[in-house]
Order: structure tokens, then C-alpha cells, then sequence
């Protein structure tokens, strides 16, 4: 894919606050890995501490792009920079509970990436845990933005809903 004739690929406007309440089912997201939780994840209350909700989002983001995506997260030229996160909670995840974590991609567009991710446990269906996280790809010296790679792209793209024939084992 040439980077000077790449077009943005949205799903939905993304930005509707009605929508971003609405509890999504595991059958919203095409990927999904599995992150077990550990005794030290839960806090005084009993839950696993929401804190680390977005170390759950970011593994389940770069797990992906490495293992789908060919990101060299030790010596790529390019990166990609959290430069937005948000999290809405439904309801508690706690130890000894495993966290399956869904992945989709809500808009690809020159050097931005914004994934929407679900964390659910074992037989609930609603998500617990739901939010997007904005990735900015950049030169890993001047940090300056750059395209996409056309591998990450690929694999971006296999997570837009619309674009996948369902989901993808981790």
C-alpha cells in the first residue's frame, strides 16, 4: 500500500457517548487473548485494581501487533505512542479470574491507529471493562509521525469489523 494514497477506514462516527456506554459482547471483537490475573492485581476492595485495565488493553494491542503484525518493539524504526486511553467499568474482574481480552479496530488512518478493547471473564457475556486506547506511529529517533507499515496496516485492517470473517484465536 503506497502511505501517499492511503485513506482512513472508520467504523461508526467513534465519537457517539450513548455508544460508548453500551456493554459490548464478546461477539464485537475478532481477536481475543487470554490474560491471567495475579494475587498482587487485586486491591483492598477485592477486584483487580483499575490501574490494570490498561496494562490488560496495552498486551492485548502489542501482543497483536507483534505476533500479526511484524512490530519490533526493540529495534523497529518505527513505534507506536499511546497518545489517548480512556476505560469504562461494568463490573469487577478479580484473581483467579482470566481475563480474555477483545481487540477491534475502530479507524485506521495515515500514522493513527484507535483500537476499542472488551475484557471479559469466564461465562459472563457482557463486556466487564470496555475502552480505546489512540496509538501515533512514529520514527524511534525523532519521534516524529510516520505511515503506517504496510505489515501493521494488514493487520490493523484483518480487526475492523467489517472487514473480518470473525474471530481469531490469540
Amino acid at each position: 500500500m503506497n502511505p501517499s494514497t492511503t485513506h482512513s477506514i472508520t467504523v461508526g462516527d467513534g465519537t457517539s457517548a450513548a455508544k460508548d456506554r453500551e456493554q459490548r459482547l464478546r461477539s464485537d471483537y475478532p481477536y481475543f487473548l487470554r490474560i491471567p490475573t495475579r494475587w498482587m492485581d487485586n486491591d483492598v476492595y477485592g477486584h483487580v485494581n483499575n490501574v490494570l485495565y490498561y496494562s490488560f488493553f496495552d498486551t492485548v494491542i502489542n501482543q497483536y501487533l507483534i505476533s500479526q503484525g511484524g512490530l519490533d518493539i526493540h529495534a523497529g524504526a518505527v513505534i507506536g505512542l499511546a497518545v489517548e486511553t480512556k476505560c469504562r467499568f461494568f463490573g469487577p474482574i478479580a484473581f483467579p479470574q482470566i481475563v480474555e481480552a477483545g481487540l477491534r479496530v475502530a479507524h485506521i488512518g495515515r500514522s493513527s491507529v484507535r483500537y476499542e478493547i472488551g475484557l471479559f471473564v469466564e461465562s459472563i457475556a457482557p463486556a466487564c471493562a470496555q475502552g480505546h486506547f489512540v496509538h501515533v506511529f512514529v520514527d524511534r529517533n525523532t519521534r516524529t509521525s510516520v505511515p503506517i507499515p504496510d505489515a501493521l496496516r494488514n493487520a490493523m485492517t484483518r480487526l475492523v469489523p467489517a472487514m473480518n470473517a470473525g474471530p481469531q484465536p490469540a
